[in-house]
């Protein structure tokens, strides 16, 4: 019983789907975890998807994840995001019952075939002079062995929780740190990096005024995450109220306080989920920043004030938070709290998640710097994957950043690495256009049944729908001329009633999507494409050192920042920057080339 083919180390979210896929493909897998009661648990806001994070749970769900089934029983409120743009960039958004996710997910862990699950802490791993991985080691000295490991740890590896001067051990508040694990993968030759995340406090639902705020409308949807539609129900309100200069006053006149600012905390945090304090220091010049006030179940006392994370000392919290309009009477259930925890540098990953240093040893999740339930499931998927078909002796599965998110994500943090908290967005995949939410099906689909980890009868639906698609297109193409169809898609937009007219056939709200994208944007796929060879022709042209990205037009202050920090040398290096896009390229290469011919004009 002390043998596995595969063992996956954690219950978080990347910790499911390894050991969900290692297990469904058949491999003999343990899940090993200090909590079995907390496999599944949302330790900050219990919501999934949006705007990026959306397209990697439909890729997920594409290839056979768990997520998306345990959204689909679980959710409180469904909201489609940016649907006034077009499908490209919209992300479908549920806010979570994160009690009723937790319990569903320890269900249906405990009746996965293959899989066996344990409660312990690891301590250490087995690896041998040719540095390959043996197994572990618990903190009560028992081995387990097997030939492929999985780390998934979250912000347990040396986590250290910080409430304003105050800072203590722990993966999560109330849970124990993992202390020797970091060591152990510095011994195997892995180097280990420190990241800051952070949590708001949590406030009471009976002492929120919810009619001084604006209420969010959930969606009108027939479809989740799933392939199958469904009878999509909201039963829950999320809200929506902001801070105001007396908040700013508060949190400025109290910011040494704060962990962050006491020199408590070395880690790096979120740039994009920075914490309050974060927010009024960094941009002074706002008046008010917007805070999601959302349910953390569908009976819980405890609501969730999304965009007011802090470090800051609990008499602090209270004051600010009794500044905002609704919380004028709200009572903290919760202190918010920062948490520093250790990763690996992700550098030292292959696109398949298996250490360079350790044959058979697999990272996935926050240990590679990431942040995100969504972009830990996504590692989790190919980790397990991967380890079973290590374990078969089968050829390694990856994805190209050409073909998914979830390949950009790989592919960004295995070339270029972290410098903070990873998160994903729409803008870091260079070809965007093609990779869409509703498209996600078309595109993965056959991979994921090649592997074993979607069946037979949903296989034949999905190439059902495909010829529908293909047909419908097909016909539209044949009756119309494509600047016609561009005309009376842009006077209409995405409406059901025309395309049905122009297909000559019913179709799904889906299958709507994905025809009006392609008849839309088939210009645009092509302009993309000349775009990436373009790019290709001038990889190896050689960026000035002198050369200052600083203020150029066209070029995004995020992407200034990190060409004046990134420094490449060739346009190919700058390609590999997270978040360049095909027009930063071009943009580049023309830059380049007149900054050349300037010099050589002086000479």
């Amino acid at each position: 019983m002390n043998t596995f083919d595969v063992i996956v180390v954690g219950g978080g979210h990347a910790g499911i789907e390894a050991s969900h896929a290692a297990a469904k493909m058949g491999s003999k897998t343990l899940l090993i975890t200090i909590d079995l009661e907390k496999i599944g648990l949302m330790s900050c806001n219990p919501a999934i998807g949006g705007v990026g994070k959306g397209h990697i749970v439909y890729e997920i769900s594409a290839l056979g994840g768990l997520m998306p089934k345990l959204c689909s029983k679980t959710y409180l409120q469904a909201r489609m995001l940016n649907t006034k743009k077009g499908p490209a960039v919209q992300g479908l958004r549920l806010q979570i019952d994160k009690y009723a996710y937790n319990k569903l997910s320890v269900k249906t862990m405990k009746n996965i075939p293959n899989l066996s699950l344990m409660e312990g802490m690891v301590e250490d791993l087995l690896i041998d002079t040719n540095k390959t991985i043996q197994g572990i080691i618990l903190q009560n000295g028992e081995k387990i062995y097997s030939s492929s490991v999985i780390l998934t740890t979250g912000t347990f590896l040396n986590g250290t929780i910080h409430v304003g001067k105050q800072n203590y051990p722990g993966g999560r508040q109330g849970e124990k740190s993992v202390k020797n694990l970091s060591t152990a993968l510095q011994r195997a030759g892995l180097t280990i990096g420190r990241l800051k995340t952070g949590t708001p406090p949590r406030l009471a639902k009976s002492s929120i005024d919810f009619s001084k705020m604006e209420q969010q409308e959930a969606s009108n949807l027939n479809h989740l995450f799933e392939f199958y539609p469904q009878n999509v129900v909201s039963t829950h309100h999320c809200y929506i109220t902001h801070t105001n200069e007396l908040t700013h006053k508060i949190i400025q006149d109290n910011l040494q306080l704060s962990a962050l600012y006491s020199g408590n905390i070395t880690g790096i945090g979120p740039r994009y989920c920075p914490s309050i304090e974060d927010k009024i220091a960094r941009f002074p010049y706002k008046k008010s920043h917007h805070i999601f006030v959302e349910p953390e179940g569908a009976d819980a006392e405890d609501i969730y004030p999304n965009g007011i994370s802090t470090s800051l000392p609990y008499e602090v919290q209270i004051d600010y938070i009794r500044s905002i309009k609704g919380f004028e009477q709200a009572e903290i259930t919760k202190p918010g709290y920062a948490i520093e925890y250790d990763f690996a540098c992700p550098q030292q990953l292959k696109h398949t998640l298996e250490t360079k240093e350790v044959h058979g040893l697999f990272l996935a999740g926050q240990i590679n710097g990431t942040t995100g339930y969504e972009e830990a499931a996504a590692q989790g998927l190919l980790s397990g994957i991967n380890a079973h078909l290590q374990h078969t002796e089968k050829p390694a599965f990856t994805l190209e950043r050409t073909e998914s998110y979830i390949g950009v994500m790989i592919d960004d943090l295995v070339t270029m690495g972290v410098d903070e908290p990873y998160r994903m967005f729409t803008s870091r995949a260079e070809r965007r256009l093609l990779l869409r939410q509703d498209n996600a099906f078309l595109r993965l689909i056959p991979k994921g049944y090649a592997l074993g980890l979607i069946d037979q009868t949903l296989y034949q639906e999905f190439v059902n729908e495909k010829e529908m698609v293909e047909k419908a297109l097909a016909t539209i193409h044949k009756n119309y001329k494509h600047a016609d169809l561009v005309k009376m898609l842009a006077e209409s937009g995405c409406d059901k009633t025309l395309i049905e007219k122009l297909a000559n056939q019913q179709l799904s709200d889906r299958n709507i999507q994905t025809i009006y994208a392609e008849l839309r944007y088939g210009p645009y796929f092509k302009r993309e494409e000349l775009e990436i060879k373009k790019a290709e022709k001038y990889k190896k042209l050689k960026i000035p050192t002198a050369f200052s990205y600083k203020d150029m037009p066209g070029l995004s202050k995020e992407l200034q920042e990190k060409l004046s920090r990134c420094k490449p040398k060739t346009i190919a290096q700058a390609s590999l920057i997270p978040g360049i896009t095909p027009a930063a390229i071009s943009l580049l290469i023309f830059k380049t080339r007149e900054f050349n011919n300037l010099v050589a004009n002086q000479i």
